[in-house]
């Protein structure tokens, strides 16, 4: 299952915001939601191209009440996320699932809450910089397309 992670932009409530419009509503009416963050909405669909499929439909409403699109392929990694727009890169052929996570953007998560991230490259022997931004107890790592590390 490819797992989709909306994150709620500062000052909305994201479930309330995408499940009292219609058509956001009947989007994900076929779903089971969760919450595994503050301001949070996630799904599991059956691929990778139906996870980038969904967040396309729902683009009017990502664009006013979300921060992040976060999506998580197991085939492509089991713990770490993809940026929508690295997702999309995949789905569509134009990046090799194998060439990705050298990329990443760390998030912190405090109080269940998501916080700014550090943008960071894996170190060659392949693990991840400490997050050093705040003091937190766990984080979010997700890969990133080079344009989006760049811009960061």
């Amino acid at each position: 299952m490819t797992r989709v992670c909306l994150l709620g932009s500062e000052g909305t409530d994201v479930q309330y915001e995408l499940l009292s419009r219609e058509t956001a509503r009947e989007a994900l009416s076929t779903y089971e939601r969760y919450a595994p963050f503050e301001n949070s909405l996630a799904v599991d669909t059956v691929s990778l191209g139906a996870a980038v499929s969904l967040c396309n439909d729902l683009n009017w409403y990502l664009v006013r009440f979300v921060d992040l699109a976060l999506i998580r392929e197991p085939s492509v990694s089991g713990a770490e996320w993809l940026s929508r727009a690295l997702a999309t890169a995949i789905r569509n052929g134009d990046v090799d699932p194998e060439d990705t996570g050298d990329r990443l953007a760390v998030y912190g998560v405090d109080g269940g809450r998501v916080v700014e991230p550090m943008y960071v490259t894996r170190r060659p022997d392949g693990t991840v910089p400490d997050y050093d931004l705040r003091d937190v107890p766990e984080t979010v790592t997700v890969r990133v397309t080079d344009a989006e590390f760049d811009a960061g």
